[in-house]
C-alpha cells in the first residue's frame, strides 16, 4: 500500500498547478530542493511516475493527470474539515485567506484591516491580491476562504453576496475641467486609456462605451489606475476609475474628475465564497465590516 502525506500532495497540486519547480516551490514557501526530495518519494511512493521533466518544462504525465483530479477532491475534503474546525471556534478568529482584485485592493483594504484590527484582535488575516480569474480558481482549489470582487461572478459553485454599488468617474487633464462631459459613445472616438487585459474594470469601461473588448489599443493600456492617472495628468488621454480611487489616485495628478450623466457606469461589489464552506457566521460579520470601511 502506498504510503504518502498531505504535505506531499499538496506540493504535487502546486507542481502541476505551476509546471514549474521554483515556481511551486516559492508557492509552498519551501525551497526548491525540499520540494523535489518530496515529489520524488511521492512518486516513488505510487510507484509510477507523476511528471516529465525537461529542460524548460514540467509535465504531467497521464498517470499524474489523473491523479492530480483525485488529490484535488481529497484536498477539497481537507480543508472542509479545516473550514469546520475554524467555525467552531466563533467568527472571523484564526486564519482568514482573502483575495481582493487590485482595483478595490490599495483603497478598500487599508480601512479594512484597521477596523478588523480593533474589532477582531484574534483574526490572523491573510490577503491574496490577483484578478478575478485567478480568486475564483484559488477558491474553488480551497485556497481561499472568500474573496472581494467585482459582481457578477456567475460560478454555481460560489454564493455570491452584494454589498455596494459604487460609480464610475471620468478622469482627464485639469484644463478640461470646465469642458462638457462626453457621452459613453463619446469615449470611442477618444483617447481612452485602459487597465490591461484580464481586469473586469476593463471590461466594465468598454461595456459602458459599447466598445468591443479585441480592438487593438496602440500601447495605450495599463497594468493599474495609478499609471493610467498618472498617463492622463501627462496628456494622453482620458480614463475611468472607481469612486473608491479618487482620492488615492488624484491628489498627485494634474487630473480633474466628473461624473457622467445618468445612467451612470458602475460595478456592484461583493464577496464570493465555496457553497460547501462553514465558515457563513464569519462572512456574514466581514460583510458588515467591509460596508463599513467602503462608507466611513
Amino acid at each position: 500500500m502506498a504510503n504518502f502525506t498531505i504535505r506531499q500532495l499538496r506540493y504535487f497540486e502546486a507542481l502541476a498547478l505551476q509546471k514549474h519547480f521554483g515556481r511551486a516551490a516559492e508557492y509552498c514557501a519551501v525551497s526548491q530542493p525540499a520540494l523535489s526530495v518530496q515529489i520524488k518519494e511521492l512518486e516513488q511512493a505510487l510507484g509510477k511516475q507523476l511528471f516529465e521533466r525537461s529542460a524548460r518544462q514540467v509535465r504531467l504525465t497521464p498517470f499524474g493527470a489523473d491523479f492530480a483530479l483525485r488529490v484535488r477532491e481529497i484536498l477539497a475534503r481537507v480543508d472542509e474539515l479545516d473550514d469546520f474546525a475554524r467555525a467552531a471556534q466563533g467568527p472571523l478568529t484564526g486564519r482568514f485567506r482573502l483575495g481582493v482584485i487590485p482595483t478595490i485592493a490599495p483603497y478598500l483594504l487599508p480601512r479594512l484591516i484597521g477596523r478588523l484590527d480593533q474589532s477582531h484582535p484574534a483574526l490572523d488575516l491573510h490577503i491574496r491580491e490577483t484578478l478575478t480569474p485567478r480568486l475564483v480558481q484559488e477558491l474553488l482549489q480551497g485556497r481561499l476562504d472568500t474573496a472581494i470582487v467585482a459582481l457578477p461572478v456567475s460560478e454555481p459553485a460560489l454564493a455570491e453576496l452584494p454589498l455596494f454599488h459604487e460609480n464610475f468617474v471620468l478622469v482627464r487633464q485639469d484644463d478640461q475641467r470646465d469642458t462638457p462631459v462626453p457621452r459613453a459613445e463619446d469615449l470611442r472616438e477618444m483617447r481612452l486609456l485602459l487597465l490591461e487585459e484580464g481586469h473586469c474594470f476593463r471590461d466594465q469601461t468598454l461595456n459602458f462605451c459599447h466598445a468591443p473588448s479585441a480592438v487593438p489599443r496602440d500601447g495605450l493600456d495599463g497594468s493599474s489606475l495609478s499609471t493610467l492617472v498618472q498617463m492622463v495628468g501627462a496628456g494622453i488621454g482620458v480614463t475611468l476609475i472607481p469612486e473608491m480611487a479618487v482620492e488615492v489616485e488624484t491628489r498627485s495628478a494634474r487630473v480633474t474628475c466628473a461624473a457622467f450623466a445618468d445612467p451612470q457606469p458602475g460595478r456592484t461589489v461583493g464577496m464570493v465564497w465555496r457553497r460547501s464552506n462553514p465558515l457563513s457566521e464569519a462572512f456574514a460579520e466581514l460583510a458588515e465590516q467591509v460596508r463599513a470601511a467602503a462608507h466611513p
